[in-house]
């Protein structure tokens, strides 16, 4: 199926609870995998404005991520520190491999990046920098502190 990627609506915002929600601000998402109809995976069309990040700093225990550098230059920061990464270049996290990243836009430039990652149930996110843990249930993600106790309105469609 061909997919023009530019006709594909933006989304931006996200669904992390309050107070992580104005973190996320310059990020929007084009659902490529959706508009293609994928099951298995997703793909987005990622871009962020300068000084905005990807997602809080996490890591998933089920699903495996994948990052490709398509404009500009982004900040990935794991648990190694930060490396930057340019247009052409990549990265990729594996499902259970305890190593919280994120991206971070620091250029004066618009970034974009490919983002790819599998929809495997049932997993958990680990967000190693802040009070949250993720839970993927059959309405979408469901967040709680890291002591169990939910988020008020915790759930939300990915």
């Amino acid at each position: 199926m061909h997919i023009d990627p530019e006709q594909v609506p933006a989304k931006t915002g996200t669904v992390y609870p309050e107070p992580f929600k104005a973190r996320l601000a310059g990020r929007s998402k084009r659902r490529l995998g959706d508009a293609a109809g994928l099951k298995n995976f997703g793909v987005n069309w990622v871009a962020l404005e300068p000084g905005a990040m990807s997602a809080l700093r996490h890591w998933h225990q089920r699903q495996d991520e994948f990052i490709y550098v398509l404009t500009g230059e982004v900040v990935l920061i794991t648990n190694a520190g930060e490396q930057v990464l340019k247009a052409g270049m990549a990265a990729g996290f594996p499902a259970g491999e305890a190593n919280g990243h994120h991206l971070v836009n620091r250029s004066a430039a618009l970034a974009t990046y490919l983002e790819v990652g599998d929809r495997t149930p049932d997993d958990q996110v680990t967000y190693p920098d802040d009070d949250l843990v993720a839970a993927a249930g059959d309405a979408g993600w469901i967040f709680f502190h890291k002591d169990g106790q939910p988020y008020s309105s915790s759930m939300s469609s990915v």
